[in-house]
């Protein structure tokens, strides 16, 4: 059967109605999917059945008629994942949260068939409370630059067709017929492209490198081992645009010389996977992948692996000895991969990121995508935003935006333990961050902390680096004043320990003495020789571990220990947590003017602490040295007497 080119399957999309009906765009990202993004979709479908309305589709045949009322469209994700499901009405310019299936029909008379719009299911700004129904004047949006993930949300996920149409596969083309290895490498190098999951080496350096390795067999290897407590910025890239990474890695099998290619993704997702195989597949049968692709002399495919979750993985060597069948431990450098690799080969390592973006750098120009970011960091850059942020989700921003931007104004402010929005805000130009803001977590368990004082920092990777932290693969956790920097520390210390392959003794048995000095921080046990102690085997295991993720993994506690040292000190010479967080260091205290005498939270206490007369406020107490500090007594005062401090 002869394969379509690329301006066929274009052209049959676009004189499809599935490309011109009306349209009902559904995000299917995990975060929408979890919050029934599925159901909605089926009940759309039924509904507009219901009524004598068809659903337009993309036909093979086109002599049979496709009457096409309306499309949808089941996308990846948008991003603002907290308001899912999601859903937008393109023509119109509508964007739906926290859409339900009882919402669709009245959606389907108002949106589609009639010119109106339903208040209650557009964004409430927080701030002020005004509705908001175009996507692009949500503050979520307002200042992102969407490139990598421009189709992600917008295309059908399952439409190799409609990737086409927006210009995929067009580059690869263009490099594997028009393009030589070096002109390729040249490209990138000029574009300023840095790797995306953490380190940032130049991606052109990079495959340049390779490039110049004499061999007959080479290998290009996406890395979407995406371990970082609150990243998810690969998983949705492959759950939405896969064939942008698909595309990225043939351009880098022309700039290396691969002859194949591994995905080496996380069992933990399962959607992605999915989504990742069927595309695969319709890229084979168009001729994309396989032998002879796009009519050339090249012959290059692609396989899954599917890792078992192991954090070191994301370490290139591991991750090579994990697709070879080994256990998954890394090995001293050099040689690099780019010299012996997969299977001894040389072998380009790149995350799902910076695939992603290398079709939008040859659509562009370097000389185009060069003028965004920083003169040391191009382009852009995704981050799951999260924590005490009134708007978490993905989010893809210039390098050049500052964390003050991000926090007040895409994040739409820091919110209080209790959910609301804090009202004050902190001085300087452009303060909409809360002056409850205390940090943000950047880097996963290899980054570190940015403070009030770095607010209006320009978030690239020097300057990053610069202050102890790094983009890494692009966490972002914000924290309020209610939490305990101490104990964030061994969150990621525990979470590293956890995650050490025991390769080697300075990371193995270091993260576990590190995790003992923290917990005897938090617990009340640390003395003045526990902090120079914690300092000096931070910087052994710093020095002394085998690979990058062994070399930073003290990362949070240094940063911690730099921006934070006051309230560390107060952990150990006061025995008291400023957070109020560290439950062995809590202290309760009843306020006697706010007493009533009720007996309610000595009647509570399982311990038998509280004591003290009836009606007689003045009398009541807490024996500290009876409390078990359980916070039952809190809750039940109806009167706000006991406070913890």
């Amino acid at each position: 059967m002869k394969l379509l080119t690329l301006e066929e399957r274009k052209a049959r999309y676009e004189r499809s109605k599935a490309g011109t009906a009306p349209r009902i765009v559904i995000c299917a990202g995990t975060g929408c999917v979890a919050s029934g993004a599925m159901k909605v979709y089926e009940k759309f479908r039924e509904i507009l059945g219901k009524k004598g309305l068809s659903i337009a589709v993309v036909l093979e045949d086109e002599s049979k008629p496709d009457k096409g009322d309306f499309s949808i469209a089941e996308t990846g994700c948008k991003g603002f994942c907290q308001m899912g499901p999601l859903v937008s009405i393109k023509q119109k310019n509508i964007l739906y949260c926290k859409v339900q299936p009882e919402d669709v029909e009245e959606i389907i008379e108002k949106s589609l068939l009639g010119n109106d719009y339903i208040e209650r299911l557009l964004y409430t700004d927080p701030k002020c409370g005004s509705k908001e129904k175009e996507m692009q004047k949500i503050p979520f949006y307002s200042l992102q630059n969407r490139l990598t993930l421009g189709l992600c949300g917008n295309i059908d996920v399952n439409n190799l067709d409609e990737y086409i149409h927006h210009g995929g596969y067009f580059q690869a083309r263009k490099a594997v017929l028009e393009m030589s290895d070096k002109e390729v490498c040249d490209e990138i190098m000029a574009s300023g492209l840095r790797g995306r999951g953490g380190g940032g080496f130049p991606t052109g350096l990079k495959w340049d490198l390779t490039r110049k390795q004499k061999s007959d067999t080479k290998y290009v290897i996406c890395n979407g081992d995406e371990g970082d407590p609150g990243a998810f910025m690969d998983r949705c890239l492959l759950e939405g645009d896969p064939h942008s990474v698909i595309e990225g890695m043939i351009i880098a099998a022309v700039a290396i010389g691969a002859t194949g290619g591994h995905f080496y993704l996380r069992m933990e997702y399962p959607l992605a996977i999915k989504r990742l195989r069927q595309a695969l597949k319709q890229a084979r049968e168009a001729g994309f992948l396989g032998k002879n692709i796009f009519g050339s002399k090249m012959n290059f495919d692609l396989k899954i692996k599917e890792g078992a979750g192991a954090f070191i993985c994301g370490e290139e060597t591991a991750l090579i000895a994990s697709i070879e069948g080994k256990r998954g431990m890394p090995i001293l450098k050099p040689p690099f991969p780019s010299e012996r690799g997969l299977y001894g080969k040389p072998t380009a390592i790149n995350n799902v990121e910076t695939l992603a973006s290398i079709p939008v750098i040859l659509r562009m120009g370097a000389k185009e995508y060069s003028k965004l970011g920083t003169a040391t960091a191009k382009g852009t850059k995704t981050f799951a935003l999260t924590g005490h942020v009134a708007n978490t989700g993905l989010i893809e921003v210039p390098f050049d935006i500052t964390l003050r931007d991000i926090v007040g104004v895409i994040g739409g402010g820091v919110i209080n333990d209790d959910g609301t929005l804090c009202g004050k805000v902190t001085n300087g130009p452009g303060s909409d961050c809360g002056c409850d803001f205390k940090a943000v977590q950047i880097g996963g368990p290899s980054g570190g902390c940015l403070t009030q004082d770095h607010l209006d920092l320009q978030l690239d990777y020097d300057n990053l680096a610069k202050i102890g932290a790094m983009v890494g693969s692009g966490g972002l956790v914000v924290m309020n004043q209610g939490t305990c920097m101490v104990k964030i520390a061994k969150y990621f210390m525990q979470f590293t320990q956890n995650e050490s392959c025991g390769k080697c003794t300075v990371c193995r048995e270091g993260t576990r003495q590190m995790l003992a000095l923290l917990d005897d921080i938090t617990e009340g046990r640390a003395t003045e020789k526990t902090l120079p102690l914690l300092e000096e085997l931070a910087q052994t295991v710093k020095v002394g571990s085998l690979c990058a993720l062994g070399k930073t993994a003290p990362n949070p506690v240094l940063s911690t220990l730099t921006y934070f040292r006051d309230e560390v000190m107060a952990h150990i010479n006061e025995g008291k947590c400023p957070a109020g967080a560290c439950e062995a260091l809590a202290s309760f205290k009843i306020l006697k003017d706010k007493c009533k005498a009720c007996t309610l939270c000595k009647r509570t206490c399982p311990v038998d602490a509280i004591s003290g007369e009836i009606r007689q406020p003045e009398t009541w107490e807490i024996d500290q040295e009876k409390c078990i500090k359980c916070n039952a007594c809190v809750p039940v005062c109806k009167f706000g007497a006991i406070i913890r401090g």
